[in-house]
This record gives structure tokens, C-alpha cells and sequence, in this order.
């Protein structure tokens, strides 16, 4: 086992001295308990996994247990749940159980923006990180082509429809849909921070250059085929799920689909590999799934069923985690991906920092790329006393399901013993069990007492329930998330989305669709600047998206975007390649 200090290397140079060590990628199948023919190297230190052939074998098999990972409300600069998650496996691993983690492949927006990479961090990282961090198997591009062939099979139609009359139509095997341009339901996709291609106008030019009309770019992740690769369990379920994309509506207020486009057969194509999840390790060797992306403000923000379904059957614990904070990341695993995976998890962390409590009790803004306010590197008692009215919220929420949470407070070097005592007697005195955890600097052996926390409450029986049936019409959804999820006191609507909800609620086909909703994860609330536990508030929908193929209606809370913006000091300033080994630099 190598001995690297984290507190004086940068991470991706912890990287790159433990994948000189890493555990070559057929052992790590193996160990995982994968055949040799269900492994699917891509590359030095990854492969994918064929789950068709691993789920046919194990058909029938015992689960291991299952854990998910949420948070507190986090600051900008995250608080390190994919940390954690990626240390409690190492942990797990430290006291003898067979365990592996399944976590979200990093989107390039916040890699080369802001945020970096979603690999964890310290001695609890992913390897190989460049990998991970860029490309890795093609998933997020096949999932942008697919995306956009789907723009180009709607935007081609448009045009000829426009430019042919009903015979030549004909003649081309084509009838005409009549395509309203005033009610596109995607835009285009790309897997950047791009604020300059929200909004677009497209088709300029003559009537051999496309459809005039307003358009515009959401970040890949945002992309209902994401959810749609969350959400499936195959192949077949998966192709099934992208025919039913409603890419826009006709003149006449009707569907069309990628089906009635005739895509979605090509978009499969597209997407035929990406189904297969993607094997990669810890620092200490233990098997990483990393499947699906990130984004629970905007998107599902899970890893998907895929991954966790298989992991479940392969390992004696099997340790996923949900997007930013419990209000949302969580809901959606509670409400949404439980649902889809028919999975219930036996124990939930929640993930703290002294950083986001001290944030959350009145201390200065902390902005990414930016050096902390001294608040947050010295003692202050006050700030954290303050601030764990966040914690106690987060932990009414995880109970809402039937599950009593786990708190971890995920340690940084500058946090004092006397701090992270405050956080246990608040934790104790709710009656949560409660763990420290110093992975960052120490790996498993740090996340040991975590690991032990954690076993012991899958030894518990949780009561799992679900927030809402089926039975309730999207509107009382959105209402009971909103009251007893987030803490606001009534939900109001811009006209645009009181329409869109009542046309919704009148269609008996959208009992059965999920409530997958969109806000900042920067506060319980939609407005990023109410800290702590806000009260008394009003939650604004002025957005209802229809993902028909995933089975998902979202609303867009406040002023969430789908399509982040790069800021003034971003991460590929400071990206580079060793022109001599040709090994990335720089990524964190």
C-alpha cells in the first residue's frame, strides 16, 4: 500500500502515483466476481461491464445491502460526498466486507469550470482519474449525439415539411406532422458550462438552411437521455423509453415523439454501448461502477439502476450516492429511483462539513476559485451552532422515508476537535447515530468509524415508504415536496406552467410519470441566498418539462438554468499535458 500526504501533493498527482499501484482491470473483475468474458476492457485501468450476461447469471441470487449517500445543503465547492462515498467503500473494505461503490460519471461542465471533477478527493479518489474525468467510454458523447441527432431529425423535418407539399411528402415515405415551432420540447446538448448558447435563433439563411425559429442548449446531463440511462434496466427497456421522447408538439397540440420521427432507432444505436456501465477502482483497489451523470438541481443526479442492481447482487454492500443535499438528490433517489430499481436502501449518510454548517449559520459567501474567509480555516463555535438548523432539516427529510440517517461529518484539516463535538452533541441529541470521518487524509483507515456506523444500521429495519402514491395528481406531489420536503409554506405558478400542469394533471397517462424536480442546491429553498432552515417561503414554478420517455415531469423552481455558466477563474486554466508521457495535469 502506498503512503502519499495529501496536504502536500496536489489530487491529481495522488492520483497518479496510485495508478501506478492500481490493481490491473481483469483482477479487479475478478475480484468483483465478474467472468472473464462479462468484462469489456476500454482502455488501461477500465472497462465496461456486459450486465446482460452478468444479470442472467446471478439471476435469482441474495443482495447485498445497499447505502446511499446524501448530504447537508452544500456550499459551491461541494462538500465531498463522492468523497465520502468513495472512502466509506474503502473503509468498509478496511474492516473485511466484500463491498464496492457505484457513483455518476463527471460531467466536463464543472470539470473544466468551476467545480472539477467528480472523482473524489485526497487519499478517497477514483482512478484513473484523467479517464474518468475526460471522455471515459464515450457515454456522455453518445448520450450528446444522440441528444442532438434528435434536434436534427426534428429541425430536417421542419424544413422539408415546409418546403414539399403533401405528394413530394409522400413520395418520400413521409406524412406530414405539422410541427409547431412555438413548442419545441429540446433544445440541443453539450457537455460544457456554455451561457452563450442558452438562447439561439437557428435556420438563418435560405429555405435550404433549416427552419427559422428560436432555440437554444442545455448541458448534456440536463438531457432527458440521461434519465433515460439512469432509469432503465436494459436494452430493450431503453429503446422502448427513447421512442417515447416528446421532441416536440404538432399544431393541433399533439405528441411527437423520436418514434413518430423516426430517430429513435438511430439514437439507440447512439446509445447501444453507453448501457453497459463502466468498472474502474478506488485508490485501494476496491471495484468502482461509475454509470449515468450528475446534476440533481437539474437533472435526476443519480447513478443508475443498472449499476446499483448489479453491484447489489455482486457484492455484500454496495454503496451509491444522490446528488447535492437530501432536499433534492435524495427525494429523487427516495421518490423516483427506488421506484424505477425496486431497490430499498438499508442505511443513508448524510454528509456535513464544519465549512457548509459554519455557511449555513451567517458565515461570508464562499465563492469557487476564491480563497475562504478566515471563518471558515479558524474556530468558530457560533457559526456551527447556528448552522446545524441545516443538518437537523436534512435529517427530518431522511426520516420522512422510514430511515434513520446516519450523520458523517467529512473532515478538513482546519476543523477543530471542539467543532466537530458540537456537531455530535446536535446529531445525539436528535438521536442520529453519528460518525467522523477523515478519509480525505487518511483513506479507509480514516472512514473506519464511519464503516462500523454504517454496518450497524443495516442491521436495523427500516420502514421504508414512499412520500407519495401514484394515486395523487402532479400538482399534490409537487405541493407535498415542496411543504414537507423543503419547508415552504405554499407553491405558486407563472401562467405558463399553471397551463402546462392542468393539461398534464387532465391526461390519465401521467399518473404513472415521476416528479423529478428542478432548483438550486444551494439552499433547501429555490433561492440560493436563504441559508439555513428558511420558513415561512414560497416555492415558484415557472416550468413544467415533459420527459415522457423517462417517465419523469419536471418542474423548474426560481431561476435554475439548464445550461450553467462558465466562470472568471476556471479549472482549464490550470490543465495541461506532459508532452513527453502524454499524462493529463492539472485536474482536481
Amino acid at each position: 500500500m502506498i503512503r502519499l500526504d495529501p496536504t502536500k501533493l496536489e489530487g491529481w498527482q495522488l492520483a497518479e502515483a496510485a495508478e501506478k499501484v492500481a490493481r490491473p482491470i481483469d483482477r479487479l473483475g475478478s475480484e468483483l466476481g465478474l467472468r472473464a468474458d462479462e468484462l469489456l476492457p476500454a482502455g488501461r485501468g477500465l472497462a465496461k461491464v456486459d450486465h446482460r450476461a452478468v444479470m442472467e447469471r446471478l439471476k435469482g441470487s441474495t443482495r447485498g445491502r445497499y447505502v446511499d449517500v446524501t448530504a447537508i445543503t452544500p456550499t459551491p465547492l461541494g462538500e465531498g460526498k463522492t468523497t465520502t462515498t468513495i472512502g466509506l467503500v474503502q473503509g468498509l473494505a478496511r474492516i473485511g466486507k466484500r463491498v464496492a461503490g457505484a457513483i455518476r460519471q463527471p460531467s466536463g461542465g464543472p470539470t473544466f469550470n468551476l467545480k472539477g471533477s467528480g472523482a473524489g478527493g485526497g487519499l478517497s479518489q477514483c482512478i484513473p482519474l484523467a479517464p474518468l474525468s475526460i471522455r471515459l467510454t464515450g457515454d456522455l458523447d453518445s448520450i450528446t449525439n444522440a441528444h442532438n441527432l434528435a434536434m436534427v431529425a426534428l429541425t430536417a423535418r421542419m424544413q422539408h415539411e415546409r418546403n414539399y407539399d403533401d405528394r413530394k411528402l409522400e413520395s418520400l415515405g413521409l406524412s406530414r406532422l405539422d410541427l409547431d415551432p412555438g413548442r419545441v420540447e429540446m433544445k440541443w446538448a453539450i457537455d460544457f458550462c456554455a451561457q452563450t448558447l442558452r438562447n439561439i435563433n437557428i435556420g438563418n439563411g435560405g429555405k435550404m438552411d433549416g427552419y427559422p425559429m428560436a432555440s437554444g442548449f442545455q448541458i448534456t446531463a440536463s438531457s432527458e437521455l440521461m434519465a433515460i440511462l439512469a432509469v432503465s434496466r436494459n436494452l430493450a427497456d431503453l429503446r422502448e423509453r427513447i421512442g417515447k421522447i416528446v421532441v416536440a408538439w404538432d399544431r393541433r397540440g399533439r405528441e411527437v415523439t423520436a418514434d413518430d420521427l423516426e430517430v429513435a432507432g438511430a439514437m439507440t444505436a447512439w446509445m447501444a454501448d453507453a448501457v453497459h456501465p463502466n468498472l474502474l477502482q478506488t485508490m485501494e483497489g476496491q471495484p468502482m461502477l461509475v454509470h449515468a451523470g450528475p446534476f440533481a438541481n437539474i437533472a435526476l443526479g443519480q447513478s443508475s439502476v443498472i449499476a446499483d442492481r448489479m453491484g447489489t447482487l455482486l457484492t455484500d454492500y454496495l454503496v451509491t450516492e444522490s446528488g447535492f443535499g437530501s432536499d433534492i438528490g435524495y427525494e429523487k433517489f427516495w421518490n423516483l429511483k427506488c421506484r424505477y430499481s425496486g431497490l430499498r436502501p438499508d442505511a443513508v449518510v448524510i454528509v456535513a462539513t464544519i465549512r457548509a454548517l459554519k455557511s449555513h449559520g451567517g458565515g461570508p459567501r464562499v465563492r469557487p476559485g476564491q480563497p475562504l474567509d478566515p471563518a471558515y480555516t479558524e474556530k468558530n463555535l457560533e457559526l456551527v451552532d447556528k448552522g446545524c438548523s441545516n443538518l437537523l432539516a436534512h435529517i427530518d427529510i431522511v426520516r420522512k422515508s422510514g430511515i434513520e440517517p446516519v450523520v458523517c461529518v467529512n473532515r478538513i484539516v482546519t476543523d477543530s476537535d471542539e467543532e466537530i463535538a458540537l456537531v455530535k452533541r446536535t446529531a445525539d441529541q436528535a438521536g442520529a447515530p453519528f460518525a467522523m470521518s477523515d478519509h480525505w487524509l487518511k483513506g479507509g483507515e480514516g472512514a473506519v468509524e464511519l464503516a462500523e456506523a454504517v454496518v450497524a444500521a443495516c442491521e436495523q429495519k427500516p420502514d421504508f415508504r414512499f412520500l407519495y402514491d401514484l394515486e395523487s395528481t402532479l400538482g399534490e406531489r409537487i405541493e407535498r415536496i415542496a411543504t414537507e420536503v423543503y419547508g415552504a409554506a405554499s407553491v405558486s405558478y407563472s401562467p405558463e406552467a399553471r397551463q402546462k400542469l392542468e393539461r398534464l394533471d387532465s391526461d390519465p397517462r401521467n399518473r404513472s410519470l415521476g416528479l423529478c424536480m428542478a432548483k438550486t442546491n444551494l439552499s433547501i429553498s429555490h433561492d440560493p441566498q436563504l441559508k439555513g432552515r428558511p420558513r415561512g417561503w414560497e416555492l415558484p414554478i415557472r416550468d413544467i418539462l415533459l420527459y415522457r420517455g423517462a417517465g419523469l415531469v419536471v418542474p423548474v423552481a426560481g431561476g435554475i438554468l439548464l445550461l450553467p455558466g462558465t466562470g472568471s477563474r476556471p479549472a482549464y486554466r490550470g490543465i495541461d499535458v506532459d508532452t513527453e508521457t502524454g499524462r493529463i495535469q492539472g485536474l482536481f
